[in-house]
């Protein structure tokens, strides 16, 4: 009967949730706040009529579920406002806001008064403040420092804003005593909101091959692009240009600008900032997008607004070249092709010796990709042909826009198998896949050495155990007896005797006799105690026929790995019927410099000579997790950057025999504890540190929205610096941390330290390479935050003011 009533009472109570659900969807027309308010009334009341029905049976424990079930709309609604916007999410914010500032001075296809009414405009110069607050990943609920954006925003109205004096200049300690100009806060604001407006005015209109500092694209999107998209070619060949903006590139870049901004004003504040020398616009020297404090905030959408012009330039090479020489070329290329058959037939009837010109280059096909001032150009068709469009690029480039142009490297002919070319920090190579008989030999080859190594582990084993027993024999028989009481008088005896001293303990003895007989036998050159016992005590006393058969199996099964085999030879120089590189199945490779990789391990300390892991001194007298922030950021790093290339795996192997090596040292030469003490108290898997190869990128480093390069620009591609404790804090002197923004006191000062010099293209090896030579030894206060975020990359060093210690 309870049961009956039970049912009767829950069924009566979700036909009244019912009616009141089909109530509530009847205020479809009020607010949010409206709507929710009253579906909870109605539920209430009509749970209240039921529960006056089915109190008596099923008692008052219904009354609170209905209360529960009342107010799960309204938890629901409070638990997803009170989710906080993450980084990505407020500079999208700022963004927009700043983009209808920009649309409402939109008209007659320009805009006007964007440095009066949009810059000079306290609203925006607050909002670029808290985009620079942003990247240097401070909250923008903490403190601000004291800045009034009303005077800042007159003074540029009226134009009384100094730029040398919100300006600080850093020299070099070198002979060529190189200046590097850096902006104050102040400016640094105003030129994030400069920064920001051109965004929001050029972005729409750059090409599909500019790659760099642009919303969806950046470094892997250009790698992406010229492993896919490019594809194998005949040719291919870099552009490297060296140049800093001079007064001809700054006039024609400002006559550019006048195409969709029509302002004085901007012109004028931007020719200022170029005679204080703060503007920072270089083309090549150093490598850009990798966080350097000498690329200035406007420099990266001035250099695409300049080199836009190459981007159209180069589009027109194209359909030039492809539209008429598809004519003559390959007819299956172009049948679907109605744009090209018009632009053949505009040409025909305009220049008919143009016509003949460029039916030369039948079948040529340019492509380009560009990063920022890095330029690759990749052709198919005849070499002239490729010579002749990389003379037309060099000669647009010198003539036109007025940069100097480097003939460092020729044009180089596509082939498998070669070094390669070096785009945006890594290596672009050509490769053909094996063949099956080519496999098929090398599998062999595998296997005989493996079978080799194996014979190889199990003689070192056996020979080992020998020399042991041989130790524990002597040791046991000199503790025994002494040597004068085993009344034997032989020569080697007497020999031996005469080395022990009076007093001298057996144990102490039987050592130095030990290292008498090393010098004698040379045996220091060994790596280890195992291989001199291996060595020079149980092989001399086998069979040297058992000796002899060994080492000749050794032999030969070395011979045969490391030789190639007329078969394998015979395969990889088999003549093909077609000549090209794509006719015989190459592909495109893409690869991380383990060259460079390794050279710069080595120069910041990670391993020695040979390739060993060893310590890093200048990070000994830091804190343990800084420590080890520093090594877990340069695993992220190699992880984020690297994940997508063919050779990830050597990548992988670096990160475990090295870097998580050098980092159990290093934790372990600061505690004088051993290594496997440290691996056991230190959890480096939850810092990111792997301990196998077998590790999963995706599993080790986090997604995340932070990929926009338009908006993380120099963050996402910064390397990892080196920094050495100066000093801690004294009292007589407290600074407040050097990032742009942050207002917490520093409880330590850092020593900068520069491994690398300058120089165009860089290889991206996880550090911070070129950092400018008037850095060097430079100090600078960090909070225990940002010391953090500055090894783990979520900063970069444009972010730090480093003429904060002259304020």
């Amino acid at each position: 009967m309870w049961i009956g009533a039970g049912r009767r009472g829950a069924a009566c109570l979700l036909r009244r949730i019912n009616v009141s659900l089909s109530q509530t969807a009847m205020l479809h027309g009020r607010s949010t706040a409206t709507r929710r308010n009253c579906a909870a009334n109605f539920m209430l009341e009509d749970v209240g009529e039921s529960m006056s029905q089915a109190d008596r049976s099923s008692g008052s424990s219904v009354m609170s579920l209905a209360k529960s079930l009342a107010c799960l709309p309204d938890e629901s609604f409070a638990s997803k406002e009170k989710r906080p916007l993450t980084r990505m999410e407020h500079k999208r914010h700022i963004e927009l806001r700043i983009k209808k500032r920009v649309k409402a001075r939109y008209s007659n296809g320009k805009y006007h008064g964007l440095m009066s009414k949009v810059v000079a405009n306290a609203d925006t110069l607050r909002d670029s403040y808290d985009m620079i607050r942003l990247n240097s990943n401070i909250m923008l609920t903490s403190k601000k420092d004291d800045i009034c954006f009303g005077s800042l925003a007159e003074q540029l109205a009226s134009g009384e804003f100094q730029v040398q004096s919100n300006a600080v200049s850093i020299a070099a300690k070198t002979k060529r005593k190189d200046c590097l100009v850096l902006p104050k806060l102040k400016l640094r604001i105003v030129q994030e909101a400069i920064r920001l407006v051109l965004e929001v005015v050029y972005r729409p209109h750059f090409s599909k091959i500019s790659h760099g500092c642009r919303s969806g694209r950046g470094q892997t999107s250009a790698l992406n692009y010229v492993g896919k998209e490019i594809g194998v070619r005949d040719w291919w060949f870099r552009l490297f240009i060296n140049k800093e903006a001079d007064q001809r590139v700054l006039s024609k870049l400002v006559s550019e600008m006048k195409d969709k901004i029509e302002d004085s004003e901007l012109s004028s504040f931007i020719q200022s900032m170029f005679d204080a020398r703060v503007l920072n616009l270089v083309f090549g020297c150093f490598p850009k997008g990798h966080g350097l404090p000498q690329e200035g905030v406007l420099s990266p959408i001035l250099m695409n607004i300049y080199l836009d012009n190459f981007d159209r330039e180069v589009f027109g090479m194209c359909m030039r070249f492809e539209g008429l020489g598809a004519e003559t070329g390959d007819r299956r290329a172009a049948q679907s092709s109605k744009l090209r058959g018009w632009i053949r037939k505009q040409i025909k009837e305009s220049d008919d010796k143009s016509v003949e010109q460029v039916n030369d280059g039948a079948g040529t096909r340019i492509s380009a990709c560009r990063y920022m001032d890095e330029i690759f150009v990749a052709v198919s068709g005849s070499k002239d042909a490729a010579m002749e469009i990389k003379a037309e690029i060099v000669s647009y480039l010198k003539n036109t826009l007025n940069l100097d142009v480097e003939d460092r490297m020729d044009l180089q002919a596509i082939r498998e198998n070669s070094g390669g070319i070096q785009f945006v920090g890594t290596v672009v190579r050509l490769t053909t896949p094996a063949s099956a008989g080519l496999r098929a030999v090398h599998k062999l080859k595998d296997k005989v050495g493996l079978f080799a190594s194996q014979k190889q582990e199990i003689w070192d084993a056996m020979t080992l155990r020998i020399g042991k027993k041989w130790l524990a024999y002597g040791l046991r028989r000199i503790k025994e007896s002494e040597i004068e009481q085993l009344g034997l008088s032989t020569p080697l005896l007497d020999h031996i005797s005469q080395f022990r001293k009076d007093g001298m303990k057996t144990d102490h003895w039987f050592k130095s006799l030990l290292r008498i007989w090393m010098q004698d036998v040379n045996a220091k050159i060994e790596s280890s105690e195992e291989a001199l016992l291996s060595k020079y005590i149980a092989e001399p006393a086998l069979p040297r026929d058992l000796r002899d058969a060994f080492y000749d199996f050794q032999k030969r099964a070395n011979e045969y790995v490391s030789s190639e085999t007329a078969a394998t030879v015979e395969l990889l120089h088999r003549p093909c019927s077609h000549p090209k590189p794509s006719a015989r199945g190459a592909v495109t490779r893409l690869e991380a410099p383990m060259n460079s990789i390794k050279r710069s391990l080595h120069r910041c300390g990670l391993i020695n000579l040979e390739g060993f892991p060893r310590h890093v001194c200048m990070l000994m007298l830091q804190d343990d997790e800084l420590i080890i922030s520093w090594f877990a950021g340069l695993v992220r790093r190699w992880l984020k950057w690297y994940s997508k290339l063919d050779n990830f795996g050597d990548v992988k192997l670096l990160t475990v025999e090295c870097v998580r090596k050098s980092c159990i040292r290093t934790l372990a030469a600061k505690h004088r504890m051993h290594e496997v003490l440290v691996e056991k108290k230190f959890e480096l898997e939850q810092h990111g540190i792997p301990s196998t190869e077998d590790t999963d990128a995706d599993n080790t480093v986090m997604e995340s929205n932070d990929d926009d390069e338009s908006l993380m620009f120099g963050i996402s591609g910064s390397g990892l610096c080196l920094l050495s404790l100066s000093r801690v804090r004294v009292p007589a002197r407290v600074f407040d941390c050097f990032v742009t923004g942050c207002t917490v006191a520093s409880p330590s000062m850092y020593t900068l330290h520069v491994k690398e010099r300058q120089r165009f293209p860089g290889w991206r090896t996880g550090f911070a390479t070129s950092i400018h030579p008037g850095l060097h030894g430079r100090r600078i206060g960090l909070c225990t935050q940002h010391v953090k975020d500055l090894y783990l990359g979520n900063i970069s060093l444009q972010s730090v003011e480093f003429g904060a210690l002259s304020r």
